[in-house]
Order: C-alpha cells, then structure tokens, then sequence
C-alpha cells in the first residue's frame, strides 16, 4: 500500500466554479438535469474544482470521464455521500458536522418535506457568523441557484458533510 499525502482543499477554488456553473453547464460534463438530477454531478464538479484528484476505484470511488464511464458516486446523493464519509484512499473526504460549522465549500445533503430520503446536495458558498439555515447560501442544480439561503427549501432534514482535505498519492 502507497502512502498518501493529506492536503487542504482549495474552498477558494470551489466557491469560484460554483458561483461560474450555477445558472450553466460547463459542457465538460453531461447535463443529468432530464434523466434525475443534475445536482450531485454539479457537487462533484465543485468538489474535483477544490480537490484536482479524482479517485479511479471501480464501482466505489469517484471519478467521471464520460456519461457512460463514472462512478455512481460522481452523480448519486447517496453515493457521494458514502464516498467521502468513508474515503481512505485518494480524493476528497469528508465528515458529517453540525450546520453550525459549515464552510464554504462544504456539502449539504438535504431530505425536504415530501421525500422519504436525502435526494438533493447544494454546495455552501458562504455563511454568516455563526451559520445558520438563514445566513447559509449555497449554489445549486436541479432549480439552478446561487447564493440562496438554505431555509428556503422546505427542510425535514439536513446534513453537512464538512470536506477535511484531500489525499493524493
């Protein structure tokens, strides 16, 4: 087994592609909007704008290089979320935080009124002192968004899955 470096995660770079790619589509990227969802895949962009590493683990990692050829977890909430909770290897990882610590840059799984499950993942972009569900504004696909507070979305619930670093090889 190689080691690995632990790095910071460039939150500056995150929240600047995020504010670019709110209301587009970098054309990088399949457009997931009419098949689901594109918000996960927008996370992921954000995510590998901050990271610069993706992580080429067949069926549990997180990496895209086409519509056909990505991993679940570069377009699933639950996914994601599973990958960057429990990534030992390279790529980001993260762990789950009160909202009261998010950053720009940090994740937000959210399950809203009328969903039996976490189905939707805005990206924090900024936050007042201290965080709130009011002064938390995050970027977003699927009903493209920038710079909205998260209390605007009916919330049942919601979990903040705060980016620790990243490793790379």
């Amino acid at each position: 087994m190689r080691f690995l470096k632990i790095r910071a995660y460039d939150r500056a770079a995150a929240v600047a592609y995020a504010h670019r790619w709110a209301y587009g589509r970098n054309p990088r990227y399949y457009d997931f909007e009419n098949i689901g969802g594109d918000c996960t895949n927008f996370a992921s962009q954000v995510l590998f704008a901050g990271s610069g590493v993706q992580n080429h683990t067949p069926q549990t990692g997180w990496y895209y290089h086409t519509v056909s050829d990505r991993a679940p977890a570069w377009t699933g909430v639950k996914f994601l979320a599973e990958f960057l909770l429990q990534n030992k290897g390279v790529g980001p990882f993260a762990a789950v935080q009160p909202l009261q610590t998010a950053e720009p840059g940090d994740l937000i799984r959210l399950q809203t009124v009328g969903h039996a499950s976490f189905h939707h993942m805005p990206v924090v972009v900024a936050v007042g002192s201290p965080p709130t569900v009011e002064n938390i504004l995050v970027a977003a696909h699927s009903a493209d968004c920038d710079n909205r507070p998260l209390v605007a979305w009916p919330i049942r619930r919601a979990e903040l899955l705060h980016i620790l670093g990243v490793r790379q090889p």
